[in-house]
């Protein structure tokens, strides 16, 4: 059975409760300015969390739409390393990635990897009286497919066989459907013209969405053989995109230690010497993207949380107020029997209460901007559980600090003093 203690604490935690409540209706819209601060505070933190956790989501999955999700980047420089410096030493040292390094890494590392080229232009496509200005025309091997995880929503993608043949033919992204073909007709086996010359369309890749603020759908892909024979060999860097075959059971950075083999056998490198070009994974772009996110984080956050420390003096400020007010009621009450843990406690949890209620306010109002601005910028934002628990805990904190000077103060009043105040 309970002890007589436990029975005493319960009924005076329930009166003091009962007692905070009526105190905090009893003035509606002095306990709402006062939790001004600590609601603003809290829904501040729940929203800059779930906006860092969404940028996050949205980081990886915009990744995945550019590189591929187990894919790797060969090119002569693609990380510029933490200096002007460390970039231009790259530049000088790399050897730029041709046509040659391509067809050397397919025939050597065939039976452990899928490779690649990558060449892009921006141009306007046209079919009729249609066009798709600023279309992104890219270059690539039938390969491309598997290495990217390109979906096609209708038709295929082209194969060895048309690339070989430096056959005239394209997988146009959604968008650039929609523009050359707003009928809603399917595309396939229809004529576009790129740089004047006819295309046949074989397929129409899923749509994507944007990756880093950039549309994935207004594009073209046709073989890099007859990308070469419009524009020429490239003058200029050319990367390379890889990855391991399916079925050899290697991981990608297995595959990519096999096609840095390949390629410091291909430039003669000895064994102490850098790397002779660079290479980039998806893994490496969003641990980059991780680490900045965590700065800003560690900075944000506590800005954030100023309010809630603002929102504390104010809540201390306003029991103090409170105390003054009620000296008589607490002189009465001493004067009857009352010890000094049940006016401390009386006072303390009204403030904790009063901190809770805007922290419960809070999260309510965090919450809502998070949905608003998840739907304006089409950001996948959620809240997190770990955000919504230091936004409690803090704001619990702040109403048990905030309100212990006051509670104290009221604790210590001596009754014949108190009962005197007018």
């Amino acid at each position: 059975m309970p002890s007589r203690g436990f029975k005493r604490f319960t009924y005076d935690f329930v009166s003091a409760l009962g007692l905070a409540v009526d105190s905090i209706r009893a003035h509606k819209l002095r306990s709402f300015l006062t939790l001004l601060g600590v609601i603003i505070g809290v829904a501040s933190v729940i929203f800059v969390g779930s906006a860092i956790e969404g940028l996050s989501v949205y980081a990886e999955q915009s990744t995945a739409k550019a590189f591929g999700s187990e894919s790797f980047f060969i090119g002569q420089v693609i990380t510029g390393g933490t200096s002007w410096k460390a970039y231009v030493e790259k530049l000088k040292r790399n050897h730029q990635m041709r046509m040659d390094d391509y067809n050397y890494l397919r025939t050597t590392d065939a039976d452990y990897s899928v490779f690649s080229p990558y060449r892009q232009k921006s141009v306007d496509v046209k079919r009729e009286g249609f066009i798709s200005e600023q279309t992104s025309v890219l270059g690539v091997s039938a390969a491309m497919s598997v290495i990217r995880d390109i979906g096609v929503s209708d038709g295929r993608f082209f194969n060895e066989q048309e690339e070989r043949n430096r056959s005239y033919v394209a997988v146009i992204g959604d968008e650039t459907r929609d523009h050359l073909f707003p009928d809603g007709d399917s595309p396939i086996d229809k004529t576009i013209k790129i740089n004047g010359i006819d295309f046949t369309v074989v397929g129409v890749q899923e749509k994507l969405g944007s990756a880093f603020g950039r549309s994935q759908d207004n594009s073209v892909y046709i073989p890099v053989t007859a990308f070469n024979r419009m524009y020429g060999p490239p003058t200029t860097d050319m990367p390379i995109f890889g990855r391991a075959r399916p079925e050899s059971g290697l991981s990608m950075d297995q595959a990519l230690d096999y096609a840095r083999v390949a390629l410091r056998t291909r430039f003669h490198q000895r064994p102490a010497e850098k790397d002779r070009f660079d290479v980039l994974t998806p893994d490496a772009i969003r641990g980059f993207i991780d680490q900045i996110l965590s700065l800003v984080a560690a900075v944000v956050i506590p800005i954030t949380c100023i309010s809630l420390v603002v929102g504390g003096i104010v809540i201390m400020n306003i029991m103090l107020v409170s105390v003054t007010e009620r000296t008589r009621e607490i002189g009465i009450r001493k004067s009857l029997g009352a010890r000094r843990s049940d006016i401390l406690l009386q006072v303390l949890i009204e403030a904790v209460l009063m901190a809770s209620i805007g922290g419960a306010m809070g999260v309510g109002i965090g919450a809502l901007v998070t949905a608003a601005a998840g739907a304006m910028f089409s950001l996948k934002l959620h809240i997190t559980v770990p955000y919504v628990i230091l936004s409690v805990v803090v704001s619990s904190l702040v109403g048990i600090i905030s309100g212990w000077y006051p509670a104290s103060r009221a604790a210590k009043l001596d009754p014949i003093t108190a009962l005197r105040s007018e």
